[in-house]
């Protein structure tokens, strides 16, 4: 109630009264308060005390870059510079990034770059680098190695020094003989009949002859440029500019292929036959390109249809490479060391043995070789004749002979015959004498050469055959057995008495 009792009672007290209560000092302080944090708003767009990001950059020099200058990037204005400092032989600008112009990445590049070209005020041209780098915080320094400085004017004209100069006289000179030259018969015969007998320079004059079909094909080639589906043009520029912004971060390996522009014009002088034959040849080459690109032409439709066909098995190709990994899986398993990794090892191991084995079959498959040619020269045709015996003779190849002399053996060597009741034995002791060695020892302790062997048959034997020549046939064991000859088998020795005497 007493606060009520005090409104009422300011509500009786006339105005003039309350304006002699008022304090004109106080107001003029709180005036001056406000105009002051009005101004400060209004230049410094900043809240006091508080910083935005911060972003270090250091530069080979710093020129003529001043503290509020610009950052910008693609042009657009996302900062200003704070301070520029001196470091040793560099300069380290600091900046002040707004948030439209983060975040910064750990690739940024930073360039230093001139308002107009004869050098007024200066701006820093950003390029927050790309969103697969990390992003950096507040306060971080982009080096050296991610920063350029601008080309000054008197860079460009240190570049025209004497000999630069003295080199761009004689190339103006020389083009200007090149362009007045009569061409000799040997240079007439290689150019077009249109041009023969005339210099460079009525030559490029009657080029122009050809104007208007070229800007014909100039205004064809405009109007593909401007593509065929929508955006084509804003991606080509697109291209473009990262071709551009690549080109630009090398400023040092252009500068240096322009220092070399010279030589590199040097060496194309020197191949100007080879040139001029390639000129000669272009006119053909280029109407086999307008062919080649007619036929792409008529098979772009094929091209695009073909490419929409290979949509579904494009969007296939994920759930395949997941139905794969199980797969994958089992061929890394399939190769560890506990399976196929095992076994490599232990082949990578055992080569070199198999390999010194390989060596050593050389020489083995030579005489395994020599073995078989024995075999087919020899042995074999050996084995299929046919003896002749007289009445004797069976008709048989040699070889079949041979089984049936051991099925007989076999029979007589039976101590029963077939019905396994009867025993068969051979008894001696009387008859002819075949076979009489020199004395030897029977068995073991007696006297040595005291008991020839003897062999007699019962019969009296009729002859021999084949007959005996008298001596043994030559031993060369020296020559391969395919290099010798065969035996007559059915000669005139193929019978003979039994003492060999005929």
């Amino acid at each position: 109630m007493s606060g009520v009792r005090w409104w009422r009672r300011r509500e009786r007290v006339a105005v003039s009264e309350l304006q002699k209560r008022s304090n004109p000092v106080r107001f003029g302080l709180i005036f001056l308060v406000v105009l002051a944090v009005v101004v400060y708003f209004g230049f410094t767009k900043a809240i006091p005390f508080k910083h935005g990001f911060r972003l270090n950059a250091v530069f080979n020099t710093a020129v003529n870059i001043r503290p509020k200058g610009p950052v910008r990037i693609a042009g657009v204005p996302v900062g200003k510079v704070t301070s520029i400092r001196r470091e040793g032989d560099t300069g380290v600008v600091s900046m002040e990034i707004e948030d439209k112009g983060l975040p910064i990445h750990s690739d940024a590049t930073v360039k230093i770059r001139p308002r107009i070209f004869l050098e007024g005020n200066f701006w820093v041209e950003l390029q927050p680098g790309s969103p697969s780098a990390p992003v950096v915080s507040s306060g971080h320094t982009i080096p050296i190695t991610q920063t350029s400085d601008p080309v000054q004017i008197d860079q460009v004209l240190d570049a025209l020094n004497t000999d630069t100069r003295a080199n761009l006289q004689t190339f103006l000179v020389e083009y200007g003989a090149a362009l007045t030259a009569k061409p000799n018969a040997a240079q007439d015969a290689e150019q077009a009949q249109e041009v023969r007998g005339v210099n460079a320079a009525q030559a490029i004059n009657k080029a122009y002859q050809r104007g208007p079909e070229a800007l014909r094909d100039g205004a064809i080639v405009g109007q593909a440029l401007g593509g065929t589906e929508t955006h084509d043009l804003s991606k080509l520029f697109a291209s473009l500019e990262k071709v551009s912004a690549a080109l630009d971060v090398h400023e040092q390996a252009l500068g240096e292929l322009f220092g070399h522009f010279n030589t590199f014009v040097g060496s194309l002088a020197a191949q100007a036959p080879s040139l001029r034959t390639a000129v000669i040849e272009l006119p053909g080459a280029l109407h086999g390109t307008e062919r080649g690109f007619a036929e792409l032409n008529s098979a772009a439709p094929s091209i695009r249809t073909f490419a929409l066909d290979l949509v579904p098995g494009v969007e296939q190709i994920p759930a395949t490479s997941a139905a794969a990994f199980p797969w994958i899986e089992q061929v890394q398993a399939t190769l560890g060391p506990n399976e196929l990794g095992g076994v490599a090892k232990g082949l990578s191991t055992a080569a070199p043995a198999i390999a010194s084995l390989t060596t050593g079959q050389a020489a083995f498959q030579q005489q395994f070789a020599q073995f078989n040619q024995c075999l087919t020269k020899v042995i074999y045709p050996a084995g299929y004749t046919k003896l002749q015996d007289g009445a004797n003779t069976s008709g048989a190849e040699d070889y079949k002979e041979f089984w049936y002399a051991m099925a007989g053996l076999a029979g007589i060597g039976q101590n029963f015959d077939g019905n396994g009741a009867a025993g068969r034995f051979v008894a001696g002791g009387s008859g002819t004498a075949i076979l009489s060695t020199p004395p030897t020892v029977v068995k073991p302790g007696a006297p040595p050469g005291t008991s020839p062997l003897v062999a007699q048959t019962r019969l009296a034997p009729e002859g021999t055959s084949p007959r005996f020549p008298g001596s043994e046939p030559p031993y060369r064991p020296l020559v391969p057995c395919d290099k010798q000859a065969l035996p007559n088998f059915n000669g005139p020795l193929a019978h003979g008495s039994a003492d060999g005497s005929k």
